[in-house]
């Protein structure tokens, strides 16, 4: 079977290969994942001069897409909510959008199905359905646990949600954006929710599970599900997850009228709003340079050199938005100081991913698929033990233009669950990385059988991809294949923007807020915003009616 990402692609190619001259700009971006290119395209906004250097000859790092036999696949997320949200509460990504004058079109749909050891069934998102759910797997004591935590989750919705992602900034200036700004909202919020409400809002920046043990959920089942929502939300279970990113979850999924959302072409529709943002405000994405080292002088980021030699100057900045690990990696190592090297050393990591991406035969398989099946072998295990979760997304049943006609796009996958270690060292032309490859691959087919039923036969694949963890290794740049910190809630906590190189700056995954594309987002904004004036800050936010 071939590499996951080794079949040829049209996407982002043409015009965007290489620096068509340019040897330096105000701010020079590492890397065109979501973070990457909202940062980018956010100082572009703000007037400023950026180039957004990718390795890869295609844009959008873990969320990018790729081409082959007719079949435009996803390498990463497919599951969204909230990409045409409006307002203050709008998803982080429908507000860098926002600011940039973009759009994405969206198929909208409210279920996935949901295949665990108890049964089989549709999950529906929104406030009346899932006790259905509850009282055939958990009982009458599970409804009323679940309900007890609807009210309080979406009380400290209120709070979780009163200030815009778009008014964070990771200096003083905060002081004006954020409370100079939104007081108001703030405390109008704290007042609608109650004297009880008011006491759990400091949960908000602990665990989940603390809230969880706060209102005594102990009905397993729920406490397994309650583990399963943030796990694939941050790679991490109830008590590992940030309290406030999961209530920021439940109020987009379980309120009246949600809808869960899935671009028109794919991910790759939301890659592209993201580079046509950064191009309409005169930012340039080059395709192709491989950044091999940050430059930094006299403990000052200066530029970067690229893998055929040519310097390309930050007048102002660098920004990366690689991982801390492959970011320190890019230092010249006499200039890394040893509290950033202390920092990479001790974060701890979460694990890998297999992939399976397959182009199939449609007319053998049921016509109500939908585009989203989550298997779950075993609650005694936990759902982060390795290939007892495979998440399986069609997302052809809402973007048909993604296939070829009668035929649908696959993509299975392990997530964040896969160690490296059973990779580390193999040679990927090797006998014994192809055989590992058959035998780790097998819960993912596994689970397409049990999620697509008898039709499905792996025979009539046109198109049948496994990836690893050295695929993401190799080809998103991530180290050791990983999806990002494992850093737990209650625990510590992600990093700001700053490095302790001067005008060395991050975004990504391995900043606040961490994992996830609304995060990733987030910290997009976050960073441009920490690199410009407050009143262009404040502007910005006018100008999006914030």
């Amino acid at each position: 079977m071939a590499s996951l990402v080794s079949a040829p692609s049209v996407v982002h190619t043409i015009d965007r290969k290489g620096l068509r001259g340019k040897a330096g700009a105000d701010y020079v971006v590492i890397g065109s994942g979501i973070g990457g290119l909202s940062c980018g395209g956010l100082l572009a906004r703000y007037g400023e001069d950026v180039v957004v250097l990718e390795s890869h000859t295609l844009a959008g790092g873990a969320a990018h897409s790729f081409q082959i036999g007719g079949y435009r696949f996803d390498s990463g997320p497919s599951l969204f909510s909230g990409l045409s949200s409006k307002g203050p509460q709008a998803n982080p990504l429908a507000q860098v959008l926002d600011a940039l004058g973009e759009r994405v079109e969206c198929a909208k749909y409210d279920s996935w199905m949901v295949h665990l050891p108890q049964g089989s069934f549709l999950s529906e998102i929104g406030p009346s359905h899932f006790p259905q759910v509850l009282e055939k797997y958990g009982g009458s004591n599970a409804v009323a646990e679940w309900k007890r935590l609807q009210e309080t989750v979406l009380g400290l919705s209120e709070a979780a949600m009163a200030l815009p992602p778009a008014a964070l900034r990771g200096d003083w200036g905060a002081l004006f954006t954020v409370l100079g700004r939104y007081s108001p909202q703030l405390i109008s919020s704290f007042m609608r929710m109650g004297f009880k409400g008011a006491l759990n809002a400091p949960r908000l920046l602990g665990p989940f599970s603390e809230i969880l043990d706060a209102l005594e959920i102990k009905d397993p089942f729920l406490r397994n599900w309650l583990d399963l929502l943030p796990f694939l939300l941050s790679g991490l279970k109830a008590d590992g997850t940030l309290a406030a990113e999961v209530v920021y979850m439940f109020s987009e999924w379980y309120k009246p009228g949600c809808m869960l959302e899935y671009p028109h072409g794919g991910t790759e529709a939301i890659i592209d709003a993201l580079v046509r943002g950064l191009e309409k405000h005169n930012g340039q994405l080059s395709l192709g340079c491989h950044v091999e080292q940050i430059l930094v002088e006299n403990g000052r980021a200066k530029g970067v050199k690229l893998r055929n030699g040519q310097v390309v100057v930050a007048r102002k900045a660098v920004i990366s938005n690689a991982s801390i690990w492959n970011t320190v990696a890019l230092l010249p190592p006499k200039e890394v100081p040893q509290e950033y090297q202390k920092r990479a050393t001790e974060t701890p990591q979460c694990d890998s991913f297999m992939h399976l991406h397959l182009g199939v035969e449609a007319k053998d398989l049921p016509a109500d698929l939908g585009i989203h099946h989550i298997v779950v072998d075993s609650w005694e295990q936990g759902v982060d033990a390795p290939q007892n979760v495979v998440l399986i997304s069609m997302p052809s049943a809402l973007s048909p233009n993604l296939a070829p006609p009668g035929k649908h796009v696959l993509h299975a996958y392990t997530p964040g669950t896969e160690p490296y270690h059973l990779w580390k060292g193999l040679d990927r032309q090797s006998a014994a990385y192809k055989q590992l490859k058959e035998e780790r691959s097998q819960v993912m087919w596994k689970a397409v059988q049990r999620a697509l039923g008898t039709g499905f036969s792996a025979d009539s694949c046109d198109v049948k991809l496994v990836g690893t963890p050295l695929t993401h290794e190799r080809f998103l740049r991530r180290h050791r294949g990983t999806y990002g910190p494992a850093i737990r809630a209650g625990k510590d906590t992600f990093p700001g923007p700053e490095t302790p190189i001067k005008n060395l700056f991050c975004c990504g995954d391995s900043v606040f807020p961490g994992i996830g594309v609304p995060a990733v987002a987030a910290s997009g904004m976050l960073t441009a915003n920490s690199l410009v004036s407050v009143d262009k800050h404040t502007q910005l936010l006018d100008a999006i009616g914030l």
